[in-house]
């Protein structure tokens, strides 16, 4: 009895096909992708819109296949051709995180000097240069936005008050920002209910931006020595930029290991 690769969905309750193989020698739920073009009146509908790549547990029936199957690969080059429409249209990228930076802080003194509620000295502080190196591909970028400032006016017979709210951009210190817009909403209303007509008038600002997709990490380590019943410490701090970089993805790589297991499985 063969197991053919195929491409299905789930069943009409969201479950995966009794057929297909999910035991841990095998694969299931691979490289998804939705069956729906856009634009279209939609070929699969929820929870069958997504097709997925598997191994069926028996030969495909020349006189008809259960619902949530799609179709089958039948040849390595067609597998590797499968995946780069998939990888194409889903946007596939291998991200590798690269230790782009580190340096370290070192802070020595007595123990008496630690911890004092007034610092009155006895510590020394050394520095080392950041070390840094380039990682490979292209260091990804993050896009989004988000409300960075509100301003509500309340217009009243006895006045105009103001109320702002600011909320600015956060990223990581080792991150670079860059393609800063923003866009303004406005949105009046009035109330009559009480008799005497309040306008608010809310002004909405929502900036767009782009970041590099770099974070900063630390860590430390305290040691402490004793000579003569003198105790001294010591805290390192070790500080680290952790980039994310992009390279193409290796869809001969990813056939082959597919086609390796559909291989071992058929023999």
């Amino acid at each position: 009895m063969a197991q053919p690769l195929v491409k299905y969905t789930l069943n009409k309750k969201g479950q995966v096909p009794y057929w297909i193989d999910t035991g841990s020698d095998s694969f299931a739920g691979q490289h998804a992708i939705s069956g729906n073009k856009d634009g279209c009146i939609p070929r699969y509908e929820d929870p069958q819109e997504t097709i997925y790549l598997g191994l069926a547990t028996g030969d495909v029936d020349s006189d008809g296949t259960p619902d949530p199957y799609v179709g089958s690969i039948t040849t390595k080059t067609a597998l590797t051709t499968y995946l780069k429409t998939v990888g194409n249209t889903v946007k596939y990228k291998t991200v590798t995180a690269t230790v782009t930076g580190i340096q370290t802080a070192t802070t020595t003194g007595l123990s008496t000097a630690w911890g004092q509620t007034e610092y009155s000295g006895g510590l020394s502080t050394s520095t080392t240069t950041k070390h840094t190196v380039a990682g490979v591909g292209t260091l990804a970028t993050i896009s989004t936005s988000g409300v960075t400032k509100v301003v509500v006016a309340t217009d009243t017979t006895t006045g105009i008050s103001t109320a702002t709210t600011d909320t600015p951009i956060v990223i990581d210190a080792a991150s670079t920002l860059s393609g800063v817009s923003t866009s303004v909403g406005i949105v009046t209303t009035t109330d009559s209910s009480s008799g005497l007509a309040v306008t608010t008038t809310t002004t909405t600002d929502t900036t767009s931006y782009t970041y590099t997709d770099v974070t900063t990490n630390s860590s430390t380590s305290t040691s402490e020595t004793t000579t003569d019943g003198v105790t001294t410490r010591t805290d390192t701090v070790t500080t680290r930029e952790t980039g994310n970089y992009e390279t193409t993805y290796d869809y001969a790589a990813e056939s082959t290991r597919l086609w390796d297991i559909y291989t071992a499985k058929n023999s």
